[in-house]
């Protein structure tokens, strides 16, 4: 078992280096931009309507 500790080490630092990789990919992917920019603008949205508090 102990000869395994450094294996099972090795293969979690590549298994989240290729994750890390993938979101990287997904979040910079060209078809995502409109999006994302779409999603930045939200809180610069007009409220049609002014928010009540129905307490």
């Amino acid at each position: 078992m102990h000869e395994l500790l450094p294996l099972l080490k090795q293969l979690w630092l590549v298994w989240f280096l290729v994750l890390f990789l993938g979101i990287v990919f997904w979040a910079f992917r060209p078809s995502a931009k409109r999006r994302f920019e779409a999603d930045a603008m939200i809180p610069l949205n007009d409220d049609p309507s002014p928010a009540r508090n129905n307490r």
